[in-house]
């Protein structure tokens, strides 16, 4: 269970993630995958992209894979740690914006800032999904299942996108790519 990580890093690197969430967490995957990984070699690329995968299909927000990597970093407490540093900053920042938003409420500067943040929120979300990408797909096999997943996310309305990834991973392990 103990990577090398103390609990004051486990919960440093997560409130740290948490300021940098512009748009979600989803925002911050490549420097989440870069902290814990490269930085401080707390998962390997294969276990990054499990802890991953199971945050897109388990009920509840995606981002309580962060209690996973804290879990496994430093148990209990690092899980309890990562989680109060992934969620509170943003949570209290947040809170504090939506106060000052409200106030100026008609603003025209508003209305500037949310058209200006929305192409940013959707490139570090596009660098989230490239960085996911890059840790699973390393083969033409798992190129066509990600193809045949995303067309049906996208073009197959009536099927729960989680259905389809679980399906995208059930053909990878029958074909036995990881």
């Amino acid at each position: 269970m103990d990577q090398g990580g103390s609990n004051l890093q486990v919960l440093g690197v997560f409130a740290l993630l948490s300021v940098l969430a512009v748009g979600g967490g989803a925002a911050v995957i490549p420097e989440t995958k870069a902290l814990v990984i490269d930085q401080h070699h707390w998962l390997t690329d294969d276990q990054f992209r499990d802890i991953y995968g199971l945050g897109q299909v388990v009920p509840g927000p995606n981002m309580l894979m962060v209690m996973v990597i804290g879990y496994h970093v430093t148990g209990f407490m690092g899980a309890l740690l990562a989680y109060l540093g992934f969620f509170l900053p943003a949570s209290l920042i947040s809170w504090l914006a939506s106060r000052v938003w409200d106030h100026f409420e008609g603003s025209p500067w508003r209305a500037s800032l949310q058209r200006g943040l929305a192409p940013l929120v959707v490139g570090l979300m596009a660098a989230g999904a490239i960085s996911i990408a890059k840790t699973a797909i390393d083969g033409a096999e798992t190129v066509l299942i990600a193809i045949a997943v995303f067309l049906g996310v996208y073009f197959v309305k009536k099927v729960n996108p989680a259905i389809l990834v679980l399906s995208g991973g059930a053909v990878g392990v029958a074909l036995g790519l990881h």
